[in-house]
């Protein structure tokens, strides 16, 4: 007996030395052994967690520094099927699904139906949600609708006396475009996911976008953040800023010009481009159809609201490419304005080509030719005079057939291609096998204004990385001398004919008192089913201004408007006109006209250049740099109205810049802090004024409803601020109508919707 007791006894001493051994080795095996490192990061998951910091991308912005595009607030709506389900069983007559179902359905438009779904979401299991996000309705909602929610929100907690109703708003960020259109085909856009899509957002992403940081902590079974844990960070690096050469004044001129047409002509498509010949830098693009980048997905039905005609499409120019055509003439010596020759038709192998009035005027001279756009004149300098060589020696010499290299994605290079005795006649007057896009058409006529010149179009000025406070200049590239300064001031002088004649000369319509402006028409029969049509065209003016110091370079094209008789000279030049007549003032160039004295109201006289009926407008000095006593009394003398924002000993900025042409009405604001702690009172100001205001003293703004600023609410977080404008028509508002009344005065009150 006992001995049997003791071989149990050693059988099971040794199976538990047995398995002590075992877990020794075990314990050794996973602390110390090959697999350690597997098993304590697996374990740090357990008691570590990882969150990620989001970076800001870089703001987009034009050469003044207004904001174009930018990154803000923005809220994803959410509900909690648990607790609504909880108050339901607590209190049926609450109706708290029903109620947020109604007002979420108002608000977000979202099918009653769908919103009952999400707000009886159960797992896999059968127990309800904790939380549903409402998507894509609800997804990344401005500040203004989270507050309409918020408000609703609020409601529910008082009548339910809880502190949690299953209605939440996770904070999140979103791309957003303070100008709504302004620029959307240049600007681009960036998804919900935070996906660039398509423009300068997309072709810069890389430098846009920055990279995320994150923080790590040890945390308990509870989630809460362990005393002494380990902590590491990785801090989120922004993305850089990107300032274009736009100005978004020119901008804005141009697509208020180009909104007002394309409701009036109805056209497939209305383009415009302005540049500073000098530089090609690019002041304005703007095409219509368009689209707001802040609701991109409403044109999901149009994609032709996406295409950025500017670059993307090509036409047969007609007449305006007949500056070519005479640049070339002039330059090789084969261009005599008093020699004559006889209009109405000129007979090629293969074709007889006519001037538009085919009995033309009998016989007159070039210069009188290049006035009334006689075809025939054309033919004469390019197909017999020049030669098919050497005419498309210059063609290829002013950038036609290749991309620009305009710092956009998709631009297409077009084509030239003449074999045949016409194809070389009509491609000197801009038909037939010439296909060119807008921007090379600038481009070319660019190279004429500013003294032979062809230039890059450049629309990147600069880059700046503000983690490292580095800025990559982007200088402008010339390309090659294609014709001498001399010829160039010839051709520009032959140009002005055209706009100045006011009898004969087709692009009358675009004069403007007190300014030189050269300029050409171009109309040209569009191809339907391989025939040239008798009622569809393309209409166009391109020109630049002053010729003496050329500023502007300005082109106007309208496919296919919708009005009897349509040509350049009609209906292409007086939107010439109303933008190149805006910019020019903006940019500070007075008309040479008689000067007007005028006062008012006791005020000092101001000088003022073809001023607007009522007006009494100033050129506003430049005080950057200068003690804010002796700005506000250089800005006095000149009647303005002044506001001083922080208590600096110099100003930093202006607002408006100085050269600007402005009534006295319009205050000037000046900066004289560089970190401004407080937000000034923008009542009665235009949508334009406030958000260049909110550029001036670097604070994210959005902006409900149109017209002016009637409230504002500034938040701060995170040592950012943000200000959210409340806008409404003047007459919306008595107590603002004064202010709004002197801000309409202003050249610059008008402001995109959106």
């Amino acid at each position: 007996m006992s001995i049997r007791i003791k071989k149990r006894t050693l059988l099971v001493g040794g199976l538990m030395t047995l398995l002590f051994v075992g877990l020794i080795f075990r314990i050794y095996w996973v602390q110390v052994g090959p697999v350690s490192a597997m098993w304590s990061e697996r374990a740090l998951e357990l008691w570590s967690t990882k969150e990620t910091i989001p970076q800001e991308r870089g703001q987009i912005l034009d050469r003044d520094g207004k904001v174009l595009a930018a990154d803000a607030a923005a809220y994803t709506v959410a509900v909690g099927p648990q607790k609504i389900a909880d108050l339901e069983k607590e209190n049926p007559d609450w109706r708290i699904a029903d109620r947020i179902v109604s007002k979420l359905h108002n608000v977000l438009g979202t099918p009653e139906a769908d919103l009952r779904k999400m707000i009886e979401a159960k797992k896999d299991n059968g127990t309800y949600l904790a939380q549903k996000e409402i998507r894509p309705d609800g997804w990344k909602i401005d500040a203004a609708v989270k507050d309409r929610l918020d408000k609703f929100r609020a409601e529910l907690l008082e009548l339910t006396k809880k502190k949690d109703v299953g209605l939440y708003f996770v904070e999140e960020q979103k791309r957003y475009y303070p100008n709504g259109t302004l620029a959307a085909h240049i600007l681009g856009y960036t998804n919900k996911d935070g996906n660039a899509v398509i423009g300068l957002e997309k072709d810069l992403d890389s430098e846009l976008k920055g990279s995320p940081g994150f923080i790590r902590y040890e945390k308990d079974n509870t989630g809460a953040q362990l005393p002494n844990g380990k902590v590491s960070m990785q801090p989120a690096v922004d993305g850089k800023d990107v300032t274009l050469t736009l100005d978004r004044d020119v901008q804005f001129y141009i697509e208020q010009a180009l909104s007002k047409a394309y409701d009036e002509y109805h056209p497939i498509s209305i383009t415009a481009i302005a540049a500073d010949p000098k530089t090609m830098d690019i002041l304005g693009m703007s095409s219509y159809p368009t689209f707001n980048p802040n609701e991109y997905w409403k044109y999901a039905d149009n994609q032709a609201a996406f295409k950025d005609d500017a670059i993307q499409s090509v036409y047969e120019p007609g007449s305006t490419f007949k500056i070519v055509t005479l640049a070339a003439a002039v330059q090789e010596g084969m261009f005599d304005p008093n020699e004559t020759y006889k209009s109405g038709s000129i007979r090629v192998p293969g074709w007889t080509i006519h001037d538009h009035n085919w009995s033309g005027w009998g016989e007159i001279t070039f210069l009188e030719g290049l006035k009334r756009s006689s075809n025939v004149a054309f033919v004469k300098l390019g197909y017999e005079k020049l030669g098919a060589g050497k005419l498309r020696q210059y063609i290829d010499n002013f950038g036609f057939g290749a991309k620009t290299g305009i710092d956009l994605p998709g631009e297409v290079a077009g084509s030239i291609r003449f074999r045949y005795p016409s194809e070389v006649a009509t491609a000197t007057f801009g038909q037939g096998l010439v296909q060119v896009t807008p921007i090379q058409q600038v481009t070319a006529v660019a190279a004429v204004a500013n003294g032979g010149k062809l230039m890059k179009p450049r629309l990147i000025e600069s880059i700046s990385d503000p983690a490292h406070g580095t800025k990559q200049v982007f200088e402008p590239q010339a390309v090659r001398q294609v014709i001498s300064e001399e010829a160039a001031r010839k051709v520009g002088d032959y140009l002005e004919t055209v706009v100045s004649d006011q009898k004969i000369g087709t692009g009358k319509n675009a004069y403007i008192p007190g300014y030189r402006i050269a300029g050409k028409t171009g109309t040209a029969q569009k191809v339907i089913d391989g025939k040239y049509s008798d009622d569809k065209y393309v209409v166009s003016f391109i020109g630049y201004a002053p010729v003496e110091n050329p500023k502007i370079v300005l082109y106007v094209i309208v496919d296919e408007p919708q009005v009897p008789l349509a040509g350049g000279g009609s209906v292409a030049a007086p939107i010439f006109r109303e933008i190149m007549e805006q910019s020019l003032r903006h940019l500070g160039i007075a008309p040479n006209l008689p000067d007007v004295q005028a006062s008012a109201n006791g005020k000092n006289t101001a000088t003022v250049a073809a001023a607007n009926p009522g007006d009494v407008t100033a050129v506003v000095p430049d005080v950057t740099g200068t003690a804010p006593a002796q700005a506000k009394n250089e800005l006095s003398r000149r009647s303005f109205d002044v506001q001083v924002i922080g208590k600096g000993s110099k100003v930093l900025q202006q607002l408006p810049k100085g050269g600007s042409i402005l009534p006295t009405s319009q205050p000037v604001y000046l900066l004289t802090d560089a970190k401004p702690g407080t937000v000034p009172d923008m009542a009665g100001l235009s949508l334009r004024d406030a958000m260049s205001m909110c550029s001036l003293l670097k604070v994210s703004c959005t902006v409900e409803g149109e017209g002016y600023v009637v409230s504002q609410k500034a938040q701060s977080s995170g040592g950012k601020t943000a200000v959210q404008l409340t806008l409404a028509p003047p007459d919306r508002k008595p107590e603002t109508a004064e202010k709004a009344k002197t801000a309409a005065k202003t050249p610059d009150s008008g402001a995109p919707k959106g």
